[in-house]
């Protein structure tokens, strides 16, 4: 499974906003891969930041 799936994953079984380092705490992914992916998912219009540095799902 892709980071980007995992980390979706995660967010979506947490239901609120999270910070970059919850989610690597909660997907077992590296802080720095985790915030490289974050990165691409929000440029792909998949995940927003509500927030400085919490992200959530897009609905």
């Amino acid at each position: 499974m892709e980071n980007s799936e995992v980390i979706i994953k995660a967010m979506s079984k947490a239901g609120k906003p999270l910070k970059g380092g919850e989610i690597a705490e909660l997907s077992g992914i590296n802080k720095t891969a985790v915030d490289k992916t974050l990165k691409e998912l929000q440029q792909n219009g998949k995940i927003i930041s509500p927030k400085r540095c919490y992200y959530e799902i897009k609905k």
